[in-house]
């Protein structure tokens, strides 16, 4: 999944507990009419991604949706969710990535006609030897 948006909040890495795991959050407003806040942790190694970002940059930043079960001590059961970042981009102002646009400007796909056209001849070969009747 994917969530695109202007860069609002960049915190700086922490640290927690003995075995240094590290964490770095994120908060995107998104550009709709009615812009949502999404805030996206980046963890570990991952949390090197950011740096050379800053507050106010369009981005495009790739997340996978993780959930958890946890039991309290009086048996009730409670469900939490993290977004996580495990890659971002810089995006331009008409919504295109710097990325995409630095080395495949030659490149041009297949047109649509040249892929119908050859898919039309080989369903029409074989409706000309098939007896079935769709």
């Amino acid at each position: 999944m994917e969530v695109s948006g202007k860069i609002k909040v960049l915190d700086e890495t922490k640290t927690v507990g003995a075995s240094n795991f590290r964490k770095r959050d994120l908060v995107i407003e998104t550009n709709e009419q009615y812009p949502q806040f999404i805030s996206i942790s980046f963890i570990q190694d991952r949390c090197d991604l950011l740096n050379g970002f800053n507050k106010g940059e369009n981005v495009k930043v790739a997340i996978n949706l993780k959930g958890r079960e946890w039991q309290s001590p009086q048996g009730e059961t409670k469900y939490f969710n993290d977004i996580q970042g495990w890659r971002i981009e810089r995006v331009s102002a008409e919504g295109s990535s710097n990325a995409n646009n630095s080395n495949n400007n030659n490149a041009t796909p297949p047109s649509f006609n040249e892929t119908t056209t050859t898919f039309e001849n080989e369903v029409s070969q074989e409706s000309q030897t098939d007896d079935l009747p769709f």
